[in-house]
């Protein structure tokens, strides 16, 4: 039953895309897919933080993995579409098991500067083997619409199209993982790592599945990325998208999948209406463009005084204002969770208590 009502959620969210995308411009075609792009890699960042316990300043440098995976194969193996966001997506959950391995004994502050040194070093080995990377310069990717579309269709069309499909569906998976024992043990792992090693499960391969997952969304959403901006530079990947993956993450609630599309929507909205505002009343290029970056701390700052556990966290406290009743939190007897916030719900801070595999099979 969840992974139908999954489905039918993913569905009525693509009809909902479909109808807006042929109703938009170009632009704004492209900004939905950029937004699909954020979504996905976000998604994977909440879940390795908020569900495993694990902080990461390296989603950048795996969507950096996946971005020039795809641009190799479609230069030259003229793979399809179909084929490379698998791909990519594999081959960067290939480099997150061996970052997982290493860091698997690393928590808190020192996994978070292991992370960052990945950010910082992995998008200069472009330039280190032009031959292959293209420098500086990067590599150009093409992707066309199919011609069963008609010679006339638009092509960011397509492409929000393409990615929106592939965040639904990579949506679908994670929800049903965080819902399944390995999103239990993983909320294990997070709320005490002793107690769940002591109760039998094995933290540090946990940890690593937890990477690997969150390294397969960087990686697919940095293959979605190339086609959707048709150049992979080193550029494209430098810290400061590590660091605004994070603060969206932050923003629309840690280990929420509801809450990566309201950290996608300010990633990729709030820029752009900000420098718009900033030129329009008379300020440089430059300035104009630096001013994103004090907007992402402003916002940041007020939905964390205003919304503890986020945008999605804040948005379910309000709605429950206007709940008449609320579920009793399992474990509590007698004792309810906040209203509007279900406690078996995958996007709500109030969740079941972790339970391991061998108190799942009834032994103790």
């Amino acid at each position: 039953m969840t992974l139908l009502r999954h489905l039918i959620a993913a569905l009525v969210a693509g009809a909902v895309i479909w109808a807006l995308s042929v109703q938009l411009n170009a632009f704004r075609d492209f900004q939905m897919a950029e937004i699909a792009v954020y979504v996905v890699a976000i998604a994977g960042l909440s879940l390795l933080i908020g569900l495993s316990g694990q902080i990461s300043l390296g989603q950048g440098a795996f969507m950096a993995i996946g971005a020039y995976t795809a641009a190799l194969l479609m230069l030259h193996l003229n793979w399809p579409l179909w084929a490379v966001f698998p791909a990519s997506a594999a081959v960067t959950a290939l480099a997150g098991a061996v970052v997982g391995l290493a860091a698997a004994r690393l928590s808190g502050p020192y996994l978070a500067g292991a992370t960052l040194m990945l950010a910082v070093a992995l998008p200069s080995l472009a330039s280190q083997f032009p031959g292959v990377f293209g420098g500086d310069q990067g590599l150009s990717v093409t992707v066309i619409a199919p011609a069963a579309l008609g010679a006339t269709f638009p092509p960011t069309r397509w492409l929000a199209w393409v990615c929106a499909l592939a965040a639904l569906i990579t949506l679908v998976i994670l929800a049903n993982l965080g819902r399944s024992r390995v999103g239990r043990n993983w909320r294990a792992i997070r709320d005490d790592p002793i107690a769940a090693a002591l109760s039998g499960l094995n933290v540090g391969a946990l940890r690593v599945l937890a990477f690997i997952v969150s390294a397969a969304c960087a990686g697919l959403a940095g293959a979605m990325l190339a086609i959707t901006t048709s150049l992979v530079s080193p550029g494209s990947f430098t810290l400061s998208l590590s660091i605004a993956l994070l603060a969206g993450a932050v923003l629309g609630g840690l280990g929420t999948l509801t809450g990566a599309l309201w950290g996608a929507l300010v990633i990729v909205l709030v820029p752009t209406y900000v420098t718009d505002v900033a030129t329009s009343h008379g300020l440089s290029g430059g300035v104009a463009a630096n001013i994103p970056i004090a907007a992402y701390g402003v916002v940041l700052i007020i939905v964390m005084l205003v919304f503890p556990y986020g945008i999605q966290g804040g948005l379910r406290r309000l709605a429950g204002q206007f709940l008449p009743t609320s579920p009793t939190r399992p474990g509590s007897p007698g004792q309810r969770a906040p209203a509007g916030e279900h406690a078996e719900d995958l996007d709500s801070p109030y969740r079941r208590p972790p339970v391991s595999e061998h108190q799942e099979e009834g032994t103790s």
